[in-house]
């Protein structure tokens, strides 16, 4: 039986007393076993039954990662239930209350951080009869109850009712529920991804057909746990190998929680993290401000070093060949010198991250690569459990999302679904048993996604000669030129926000017209770093003008005969740029969940913007718009 319940009985008995989940108490962290896990999950389990949670029930959770989170799950599992995980990114009450109602979740659980979201919509809530709150705070009404309560109840319960305990969480069937996962819901109403016990399971065996993870490693999960990526690749991979997994320190707030992380790399000293772009970029910057902020001749040592790393590893598929041997003592020497004092500053031990999320640019591959910690992109969705394919140790290409997983069939189809040649572009096509059960309450879209078990993930890519699949982008977010031709926008603008410091989002746009435009948010602070070094007057139209023209400067790198003339075709480069009055955010809901850019509602919001940029007065990056909008922002 390949269920989770008995995935998890079968690692407590072969790792009974070694660690399996680490929290930070007070100052330090602490370890639970594999076997003190067991009973947590089955106390609680037993009182969900107390309580009266019946087979195939739905129960909500909302909550920052913590030990509980995964206690929690594995007592609904166990009482025979489907948990519902909650982002806690979702911001508006009625973002809970679809979700939650939809799903006809019986119970929340919740933390003491998110519990007014589901206060906020209670009495809209027909089918919710508790709320379980992970701390013991004060209770607002007689349907709530502590975590620890429910657990008293499940101790109580098992003292009488063991067997009944035990013929219930057994009687869970590899094709039962296990999770129903929504989506950001960007475009229309959330959509229920219902994934089974096996679906999981057969993405744990997927997973590991790629990596090797003892079971002495450990990792922080950064990511939220809600997400599939964090559930397969971080909880439950973990489990099945007995390494340990640990939660971030949660603070009030979440700028707090973000703040905690470096500090808790530092602490936990992991062997691998789990990281999706806007965390990359973040570390990155973060070590770049740490060398130059340690003088000219740090600064110059890392530069020269990255430069020999990135010769010396090439694309990773041909690291060490041909005359790149010849580079190995000089690129050892710069790695004991400055790259291992960098690894420090994230516990010693890191040997890679697995990257996932949203295409990753290649010079971030590259960066972290040379410092001697790769990112092994991969690739998958929600609705495949998700890992489709990743980089790894033992095959790894840069640009690429890596080797297909063992066990699952992929295909790359045309418009008709008619399977294409190896290196031909097309729709990316898998079957195996990852696929999800369909979506909840919603035939009609498990039936457009779901073919003769076929999932049509919606992703262009290619597969090429060596056995890597690249992942082009979503369909619905390609640019389209006047004649027809597509291209995906979304390696442009990772590159763009990348290679230039004063560029901190951007989004290309083309629907079937004759060039392609760019609305560009700057970095204000970098932008006025670079005013101060150039001795710029930001306070006036001429140096604001001169500003301009330097973020124009860094998009035409691009350009043919420039830097990085090489890495896209030049028809696709905007030919217009505008400066954004503001960011992408989750508050302004122009970034979902994962931080990628909601594309449809950017359009929509900047609609007058976009058709400015197809004037002739708006291909002059310093016209009067962008002047007034870069003031206002260095103002700020």
């Amino acid at each position: 039986m390949k269920t989770l319940n008995f995935l998890f009985k079968d690692c407590v008995e072969k790792y009974s007393d070694r660690p399996f989940l680490q929290e930070k108490i007070k100052d330090k962290y602490v370890s639970l076993s594999f076997n003190e896990t067991q009973t947590r999950a089955y106390d609680f389990a037993a009182g969900l039954l107390a309580l009266g949670i019946e087979k195939g029930d739905r129960i909500s959770l909302l909550s920052e990662g913590r030990n509980n989170w995964v206690i929690a799950e594995l007592g609904i599992f166990h009482a025979g239930a489907v948990n519902v995980p909650l982002s806690v990114k979702l911001a508006e009450p009625e973002e809970i209350r679809f979700r939650v109602e939809h799903s006809g979740s019986r119970m929340v659980i919740v933390s003491k951080n998110q519990v007014k979201k589901v206060r906020a919509v209670v009495s809209e809530l027909k089918s919710l009869e508790k709320i379980i709150l992970f701390d013991n705070i004060e209770k607002s009404s007689e349907n709530e109850i502590t975590f620890d309560e429910v657990v008293s109840l499940g101790q109580t319960y098992l003292k009488e009712n063991f067997s009944k305990f035990e013929e219930r969480w057994k009687s869970i069937q590899e094709s039962d529920y296990a999770n129903i996962c929504y989506t950001s819901g960007t475009t229309a109403d959330p959509k229920g991804i219902i994934l089974t016990h096996r679906n999981y399971s057969a993405n744990i065996e997927q997973s590991l057909s790629l990596f090797h993870i003892p079971e002495t490693w450990i990792t922080l999960l950064i990511l939220p746990w809600d997400h599939a990526f964090a559930h397969s690749c971080g909880i439950y991979t973990l489990m099945s190998c007995g390494a340990s997994l640990a939660a971030i320190k949660v603070g009030d707030s979440p700028m707090e929680t973000l703040k905690n992380i470096p500090i808790n790399i530092k602490e936990t000293k992991p062997d691998f993290l789990m990281s999706v772009p806007a965390l990359s970029k973040n570390f990155k910057k973060n070590i770049e401000k740490g060398i130059s902020d340690k003088g000219k001749v740090v600064e110059w040592l890392f530069n020269t070093g990255l430069k020999i790393g990135y010769t010396y590893n090439g694309n990773g598929w041909n690291k060490g060949k041909g005359l790149k041997p010849l580079l190995k003592p000089i690129y050892s020497l710069f790695d004991s010198i400055i790259f291992k004092k960098v690894r420090e500053g994230f516990g010693g031990n890191l040997k890679y991250y697995i990257g996932g999320g949203a295409l990753l640019d290649i010079e971030l591959q590259r960066f972290f690569a040379a410092i001697g910690i790769p990112i092994y992109q991969g690739y998958g969705l929600t609705e495949a459990a998700p890992v489709i394919s990743a980089n790894n140790p033992n095959g790894f290409k840069m640009g690429s999302s890596g080797k297909i997983v063992k066990y699952l069939e992929l295909k790359i189809c045309d418009d008709k679904g008619n399977s294409l040649p190896v290196g031909e572009k097309g729709e990316i096509v898998v079957r195996g048993e990852n696929v999800m059960a369909g979506y909840w309450k919603n035939d009609e879209a498990t039936a457009e996604t779901i073919k003769n078990g076929w999932l049509y993930t919606g992703d262009m890519g290619y597969v090429d000669t060596d056995g890597f699949l690249y992942v082009l982008g979503r369909f619905k977010s390609l640019l389209i030129a006047d004649d027809g031709e597509k291209f995906s926008p979304e390696g442009i603008e990772e590159a763009f926000v990348a290679n230039s410091p004063i560029i901190e989002q951007c989004m290309l746009y083309n629907n079937q017209n004759p060039y392609t435009v760019c609305l560009v948010y700057p970095n204000k602070e970098a932008l006025k770093r670079y005013a101060v070094s150039q001795k710029i007057d930001f306070s006036t139209d001429d140096g604001i003008k001169q500003l301009l023209k330097h973020i124009e400067l860094e998009i035409n790198q691009y350009r043919t005969g420039e830097k990085f003339s090489s890495l896209f075709p030049q028809r696709w480069l905007p030919s217009s740029i505008t400066i954004l009055p503001e960011g992408f955010t989750e508050d302004n809901q122009l970034l979902n969940s994962t931080l990628k850019m909601v594309r449809g509602k950017i359009i929509a919001s900047n609609k007058n913007i976009i058709d400015y940029l197809y004037t002739p007065e708006s291909k002059n990056i310093q016209n009067s718009r962008n002047v007034v909008t870069l003031k206002n922002i260095l103002k700020l």
